[in-house]
């Protein structure tokens, strides 16, 4: 029965484990907006100011979040 257990093991180890550097590149930039938006927001009544500005903090926000995510996902 070890045997066996040992071979599922033993095959189940594909081969070197892929690199995340990438996901910590991007869970570390994620992570520094949401302390520079929280800071923003916090310091000022007005923050982020106009329309344009909100979809501009909304779309990097998204895009961080979906980089974040993919690099989790492919470094896996």
């Amino acid at each position: 029965m070890l045997h066996a257990f040992s071979l599922l093991v033993a095959a189940a180890e594909e081969g070197p484990e892929p690199s995340k550097t990438a996901f910590y590149i991007c869970g570390g930039l994620l992570a520094a907006w949401a302390v520079v938006v929280a800071l923003l927001g916090l310091s000022r009544v007005d923050f982020p100011g106009n329309r344009g500005a909100e979809r501009g903090v909304t779309a990097i926000s998204a895009v961080l979040v979906v980089a974040a995510m993919a690099t989790a996902v492919i470094t896996a």
